[in-house]
């Protein structure tokens, strides 16, 4: 349920390097405590995010929740499949349902983020 190769926030954004790139999604918990997502509003291409700070919305037919970037960095690109069909991020939230990339100077940033072992107490914590 929490890929061992991915980095985890406490607020249920997932993020997975790549080079300088890293792609970012939500948690199964987090699309499973939101329920069916309706609508996901992302940041522009080119637009800067900071870690911990919101940098989109994800809907669903329960509520908004805001999406947490995870890095610092530029967004590089953005999921556009989710604008016709956000459903994805329900039914793969690790795969086709990704929100965002974003480029980072440092990929190690993402040492400071939780690993699968941390995330998965913290969602026992829940």
């Amino acid at each position: 349920m929490y890929p061992d190769d991915l980095k985890y926030t406490r607020e249920h954004e997932w993020a997975r390097a790549d080079g300088n790139t890293v792609r970012v999604g939500i948690t199964a918990y987090a699309q499973e405590a939101l329920g069916d997502i309706v609508f996901v509003s992302l940041p522009e291409v080119g637009q800067a995010v900071s870690a911990g700070e919101p940098c989109g919305e994800v809907e669903s037919t329960k509520s908004v929740s805001d999406i947490y970037a995870p890095v610092s960095g530029e967004i590089a690109a953005r999921n556009e499949a989710l604008v016709a069909a956000p459903e994805l991020v329900n039914s793969d939230p690790y795969g086709e349902g990704w929100l965002v990339e974003v480029t980072v100077v440092d990929p190690a940033v993402l040492d400071d983020l939780l690993d699968a072992t941390a995330y998965r107490e913290h969602v026992k914590e829940q």
